[in-house]
């Protein structure tokens, strides 16, 4: 023997000591892993829902959340509503949906008499909507105020055709169409139709008196013309919670149309006005080319009387004759103040 007897005695109780503390951590690891479990187990199997406590565990390693997938078993067992499957729901759950919500609306819906299927409730909770909302929506109505006091507007504002603004605010009451929830509008499509409806309503009577007067034939109208088609919730009622009369629209328009004309009028009126001084301005152009050769002419005659002169066509009692005439015209005119001179001291 190469080892004496008591070291290989040894070497064996070392073995032993390692082999059991390996097995009793493992025992202990299995007993922490169990016990994190097994409240949900006796949990889930005394509110007759059982699931399996290895089904638990591989839950956990599938990254499912058990604690939600107990409870929502233990859910449907208790309110006696047609079990899912530990399976589907936790299908459900790894998509990313809200499976306790699911739950309850399920719950919620076959308390109200509706007809609410496991796979209709998925899909519209993976869809984005808040499922359990509808059916609550659907059990009791919600009201929508129009126009929606959050997008900052408090009234609708319509003008009649005597031209007077009205506004008005409406209140809509609304219920949850489950079969129409996934694919159909939202609330913000009812409050553009509502709104909509009530500017034609308005626009289509003769004068606001009658909108006043009856402002129950806006709801009545409105609410006949469908507004809840394709949308994902059924009109009850459309109520108008206040009328009140806005500015002299149609005045308005009008004086500042009048406005508009006016200073149309205006313009062409300058224009002509220029026109006009241009056009005198031309004609005293006129007179003073005429004029100047009125002078120029004028000046010739001197020079032809030189030329008569020269060629004994004019004597020289013709022409003191002619200086007589001329002195005596220019006399008179002076005495009695002719046109021609005024005409000339003027200019």
């Amino acid at each position: 023997m190469l080892f004496p007897p008591y070291l290989a005695a040894d070497e064996g109780n070392t073995f032993l000591v390692i082999l059991f503390a390996f097995l009793g951590l493992i025992a202990l690891i299995l007993f922490i892993f169990i016990a994190r479990f097994i409240g949900l187990y006796v949990q889930g199997l005394l509110a007759g829902a059982k699931v399996g406590l290895l089904q638990i565990m591989m839950m956990w390693l599938r990254k499912v959340n058990p604690t939600v997938i107990v409870r929502a078993k233990i859910m449907t067992v208790q309110s006696r509503i047609p079990a899912m499957s530990s399976k589907d729901l936790e299908a459900h759950f790894l998509a990313g949906g809200n499976v306790l919500n699911v739950v309850k609306a399920l719950i919620a819906a076959n308390r109200a008499g509706l007809n609410l299927d496991f796979k209709i409730a998925t899909g519209i909770d993976l869809a984005g909507r808040n499922v359990l909302e509808a059916v609550q929506t659907c059990v009791n109505p919600k009201i929508i105020d129009c126009p929606n006091p959050a997008a900052g507007k408090t009234e609708i504002a319509a003008v009649a055709k005597d031209g007077i603004q009205v506004l008005a605010k409406a209140r809509v009451t609304v219920r949850t169409n489950i079969a129409r929830l996934v694919g159909g509008a939202t609330e913000e499509t009812i409050i553009a139709r509502v709104g909509e409806g009530i500017v034609t309503t308005i626009g289509s009577s003769d004068t606001y008196k009658h909108v006043l007067e009856n402002p129950d034939n806006i709801s009545k109208t409105v609410l006949a013309t469908g507004l809840d088609a394709g949308t994902a919730f059924e009109i009850l009622s459309i109520d108008i919670a206040d009328v009140d009369v806005g500015v002299n629209l149609g005045a308005r328009l009008q004086a500042d149309q009048a406005e508009a004309d006016k200073r149309v009028a205006q313009a062409r009126a300058e224009v002509r006005r220029a026109l006009a001084v241009a056009q005198e301005q031309e004609m005293k152009a006129n007179v003073m080319e005429n004029r100047a050769k009125v002078v120029e002419a004028e000046a010739l005659i001197p020079k032809a009387m030189a030329e008569a002169f020269s060629a004994g066509n004019l004597g020289i009692m013709d022409y003191y004759k002619f200086r007589n005439i001329q002195a005596d015209t220019e006399m008179r005119e002076a005495i009695g103040g002719t046109d021609t001179e005024k005409g000339k001291g003027r200019d």
